[in-house]
């Protein structure tokens, strides 16, 4: 969870040095923020919002104190939209995932994960988006098994739309 906070830290950074925005969930719209996926690799994230679905990428990055310790986390996503309302849309689809660690003993390991599911979208304001996110996580490469959740507290994102 401390890079979940490290990058939420930065998205309201990021959020308090923007201009002024259009409306969110606009065909044409761009957001930013952070987003995680179910087994919790995430990062700084980037949507676009073409209208019937949005797709979008995230970048983690985490480097504590000691050597070969260092983990990066790439993603991306897209999700069609079903439904949508006046401040809210329902989305089927998935993510990938990679993420690339090390143990400490100077092993590197790859974790990919695919992860097809459903995304509620929420917008508090016409331009600012909460996102909750449940499906299947699915691991391969070096991660390997099956986890089915909704805990939405590992899979929660929020984005800022231009």
């Amino acid at each position: 969870m401390p890079r979940m906070k490290k990058t939420l830290v930065a998205a309201i950074i990021v959020f308090t040095s923007a201009g002024t925005a259009r409306a969110g969930g606009q065909p044409g719209s761009f957001g930013v923020g952070a987003e995680f996926q179910l087994n919790g690799a995430g990062g700084v994230s980037a949507n676009y919002d073409a209208g019937q679905f949005h797709v979008g990428g995230f970048f983690g990055l985490s480097d504590p104190s000691g050597a070969n310790n260092t983990t990066v986390d790439i993603g991306g996503r897209f999700f069609f939209h079903v439904a949508s309302a006046a401040a809210s849309d329902f989305s089927v689809g998935g993510s990938l995932g990679i993420e690339s660690t090390h143990d400490g003993a100077g092993n590197s390991i790859t974790n990919v994960f695919i992860e097809p599911g459903f995304q509620i979208r929420a917008f508090v304001t016409s331009n600012v988006a909460l996102s909750f996110t449940a499906g299947i996580a699915i691991g391969a490469a070096d991660a390997s098994g099956l986890a089915i959740t909704g805990d939405v507290n590992g899979q929660a994102g929020v984005h800022y739309y231009f």
